[in-house]
């Protein structure tokens, strides 16, 4: 069969190919690529802005989670649900005490990101390099958060010591210099890192889980790796979800041993309701500051050469 070229159909199809390669442009064009690299202070400035935002947007709740989780609360710090509790606490205690003792947190949470996504970063790319040829490597993923989460909890886990004593039923400290100085007098400076032990062992196999998730999500939902914030927030949520739940399990022994199987059971709403958005806060918020300030960057570089 012959085929036979039309002269006006060839430049109506020449037409339509150039108006559907613009369409196609200008659609990516609304989200730019994510930089496959990004400068050390980029991570550490995305990450710190992330974790300051995530405890600071998540605290009230956050309070109510410490108390819940008490094995031996109060009996007027017993509490039905989220709502409920902070409720109570307002009314009872004042309409601040949900953020007792948040100046301390972000005080730990700034650094601790920082380390945290840096160190993630920097792992995951260097793994991925040995192990897959660069490209994503669950591996290399669930390695580099484990090695991420030791960073973060050395320096997180002093703040935690004091942020839970601040936010516990009828706390006797006045303040963060008062936490801090009381419990290095009477308890000693490894109080402050008492825990740390017991927190790798529970948060080692979330963050590595945790890690994986995420970028397994973003394989599924953002293949081109580009900058779109709801495949962020809906991967974060999903990676806190399944982080949280790999967590539990390997905490089961310790968390038996000290309250039995009703331990398994407090604050389970509290921890659901932190989890989820806490996550899908921190990864939307440090993706969005890690695009933005390299954006800043390349463009202050090509500004220059254009100079010179």
């Amino acid at each position: 069969m012959e085929l036979r070229t039309d002269p006006v159909a060839a430049a109506l199809e020449m037409s339509e190919s150039s108006e559907s390669r613009d369409v196609e442009t200008s659609e990516g064009d609304d989200y730019e690529s994510l930089p496959p690299t990004a400068s050390l202070a980029t991570h550490m400035t995305a990450g710190a802005v992330a974790g300051i935002l995530e405890h600071t947007v998540m605290y009230p709740v956050d309070s109510v989670k410490t108390r819940m989780q008490s094995l031996q609360p109060d009996p007027q710090a017993q509490y039905r649900g989220v709502y409920e509790a902070l409720r109570r606490i307002v009314r009872t205690e004042g309409l601040l005490r949900p953020l007792r003792g948040l100046n301390v947190t972000m005080l730990g949470a700034g650094p601790a990101h920082a380390l945290y996504f840096a160190c993630y970063e920097r792992v995951k790319h260097t793994l991925s390099d040995v192990l897959h040829n660069g490209r994503n490597s669950h591996v290399a993923n669930g390695i580099a958060g484990s090695v991420a989460t030791v960073l973060h909890d050395a320096v997180m886990n002093p703040a935690e010591v004091v942020k839970q004593r601040m936010q516990m039923y009828q706390s006797p400290y006045r303040g963060l210099l008062d936490c801090v100085r009381t419990v290095r007098q009477t308890e000693g400076l490894m109080a402050f890192y008492r825990s740390y032990s017991t927190q790798l062992t529970m948060n080692i196999p979330f963050q590595a889980v945790h890690f994986m998730t995420y970028e397994l999500m973003q394989e599924r939902l953002n293949p081109c790796r580009q900058y779109q914030p709801h495949t962020h927030i809906v991967s974060g949520a999903v990676a806190g979800a399944v982080g949280h739940l790999s967590g539990m399990a390997n905490a089961f022994r310790t968390v038996y041993q000290l309250g039995g199987v009703p331990a398994f059971f407090k604050g389970v709403q509290a921890r659901v309701i932190y989890q989820m958005p806490s996550t899908a806060i921190a990864w939307s918020v440090y993706e969005f500051f890690k695009y933005f300030l390299t954006k800043h960057q390349q463009e202050r570089s090509l500004a220059g050469a254009a100079a010179t």
